[in-house]
């Protein structure tokens, strides 16, 4: 086995670990939302999340318009309906079905 890999599987193992078990160590009994791990822990979800979209849309992204129509308006979508309806789940589903329905019409 690589020496690396696992070098850089033991520490992003720790690092993980150290995410799930420091907040709950630490944040025992406090409670208080303007902490600064609070804060940082309720700002990891979205930043993995905005993390996750860029490195899903990077390989679609052209010069081409046309084929990147799907990819364009089914994110207008996701965003179009949250700001309507603030339900993450509807959101996405709506997001899914235009991009389905534009990626069969081009």
């Amino acid at each position: 086995m690589n020496t690396e890999f696992l070098i850089i599987t033991l520490l992003v193992g720790l690092g993980t670990w150290m995410l799930r078990f420091l907040p709950t160590r630490f944040m025992r009994g406090t409670g208080d939302p303007d902490a600064p791990l609070s804060r940082f822990l309720s700002a990891t979800g979205p930043a993995a999340i905005a993390a996750l979209y860029v490195g899903a849309i990077l390989p679609m992204v052209s010069p081409d318009l046309q084929a990147i129509a799907p990819l364009v308006l089914g994110s207008a979508a996701v965003v179009a309906i949250y700001f309507w309806r603030r339900d993450v789940s509807l959101a996405t589903l709506g997001g899914a079905i235009v991009y389905g329905i534009v990626f069969a019409m081009v």
